[in-house]
């Protein structure tokens, strides 16, 4: 008769977690996966906080301006470059989720192109990242 469980003293291969599964820990493609899922979620957060505030406007729109300038401090820059990060992400890698699943090459060249998206987000991340923090530090300590 077949049993589930491993014979007692059989070799065991790999790591295994306490419910007797194998423990996956994971590579770039997992965590590209999560961050993918982290990243929708989040736009999908801003999408409808932006769709709340902007109906403030027909409901009242001095409500509707003390939203506006709360988004103007200089804390809030920090969740705009959070923002940027994040959307810069999600269609970066859903654009190489798309190569994979439609184009013949696609399997063969996913972790090339996972580490494509990676250097064009830092590239494009890096100046972003400079002049959102180097205006949320203007506002905060004064200057243009």
């Amino acid at each position: 008769m077949a049993s589930t469980t491993a014979a007692a003293g059989a070799p065991s291969s790999g790591n295994k977690s306490p419910g007797g599964g194998k423990l996956y820990r994971g590579d770039l493609g997992m965590w590209s996966w999560v961050a993918h899922r982290i990243t929708g979620v989040l736009t999908f957060f801003f999408l409808f906080v932006h769709v709340i505030d902007t109906a403030l406007v027909r409901v009242s729109p001095e409500a509707y301006d003390g939203v506006i300038s709360l988004y103007k401090e200089p804390f809030f820059v920090l969740f705009e470059l959070g923002l940027v990060a994040a959307i810069l992400f999600h269609a970066l890698n859903g654009v190489r989720i798309m190569l994979v699943d439609f184009w013949s090459k696609g399997p063969r060249l996913q972790r090339p192109m996972l580490w494509t998206i990676i250097v064009v987000w830092l590239v494009v991340m890096i100046p972003g990242t400079y002049y959102l923090v180097s205006k949320a530090l203007s506002m905060l300590f004064g200057g243009s």
